[in-house]
């Protein structure tokens, strides 16, 4: 039986695909300026220099909107945690540290563009708002790789987690720019979810990569990312709330989750395709693809069905 191997031999086997998807990375992205998606003539002050405190009748963005966004932006927050995930479960040296950097750089645009588009329109509370970051930047992101007693493990299960992730994100910025119904969010939110997807691309490619290294270490962590996957804002406040309320409302719910981030990374990984899994890998495909046909047959319909039952009385009371 092939020996599971160590985040150091991971990192240095998969040093040169690294390489190669940091300069694709870097032809394929594109600069953009977040201060050239904030219509800043609507700003004006605040109470403290003169100005007027907000307000709920200033905003244009409906409930749904309101709780997309700030998701959005609380999660796009918390870097710092997912910057010492990723630096810790990859290397500061060669590609990976290259790596590291840059997507950093590029996230923390996100959060810039967001919360000054939110300030500036006055579309939620900006003191709900700080309250709110406070308290999840506290909390940090805890994904659960320090579980693993072999770090191999959880370099994997990281760099799984983030190809979903990273997906996950992409649909759920496109979607909240629809509900939004403002041309400059939509195209604020249609740029951040370019650079998921371009992030998730990075991230899928090295775990495929390692899959073809070690096949049954990587399809484990794989399996365990999906079976166990939370979004990395699921600690925030309010986050059960706006996760249903998204949910109802087509930002990002059961079946999107499953069609539009799991299905496509697992095909693309020939997960159910492949054969050089040996036993445990043939097993744990076995229970992967039990826990995808419960999510199809009875998960997903459940929840539809009773999304729908909600609507309609929803539908009922206007």
């Amino acid at each position: 039986m092939a020996r599971d191997l160590t985040q150091r031999e991971l990192l240095a086997e998969l040093e040169s695909t690294a390489e190669t998807c940091v300069d694709r990375h870097l032809k394929l992205s594109k600069d953009w300026q977040p201060h050239d998606y904030i219509p800043w003539d609507e700003g004006r002050n605040f109470a403290m220099l003169g100005g007027i405190d907000w307000d709920p009748e200033q905003s244009r963005l409906s409930p749904v909107a309101k709780a997309a966004m700030v998701t959005n932006l609380l999660t796009e927050d918390n870097l710092p945690s997912y910057h010492r995930e990723i630096a810790e479960n990859f290397s500061r040296d060669g590609a990976w540290g290259t790596w590291v950097g840059r997507w950093t750089a590029e996230e923390m645009r996100h959060s810039v563009v967001i919360r000054d588009y939110l300030v500036v329109t006055r579309g939620v509370d900006p003191v709900a708002l700080e309250q709110a970051r406070m308290a999840h930047m506290t909390n940090g992101f805890a994904p659960g790789t320090e579980a693993f007693e072999d770090d191999g493990a959880g370099f994997l299960h990281s760099v799984a987690y983030v190809s979903f992730q990273e997906l996950a994100t992409r649909v759920t910025h496109r979607n909240t720019g629809r509900v939004c119904q403002d041309e400059i969010a939509d195209a604020m939110l249609g740029r951040i979810a370019a650079d998921e997807n371009l992030h998730m691309i990075f991230y899928r490619t090295v775990c495929g990569a390692a899959l073809d290294l070690s096949p049954d270490q990587a399809v484990s962590a794989i399996a365990d990312v999906v079976q166990n996957f939370q979004m990395p804002g699921a600690q925030m406040p309010n986050f059960r709330r706006n996760g249903v309320l998204m949910a109802k409302h087509g930002v990002y719910d059961l079946r999107q989750h499953l069609e539009e981030v799991l299905e496509p990374v697992l095909r693309k990984w020939n997960i159910f395709g492949r054969t050089d899994f040996g036993a445990r890998g043939e097993q744990v495909r076995e229970g992967l693809a039990a826990f995808l046909d419960d999510m199809r047959e009875v998960r997903i319909p459940r929840f539809e069905e009773q999304r729908d039952r909600a609507l309609a009385r929803e539908a009922a009371r206007v």
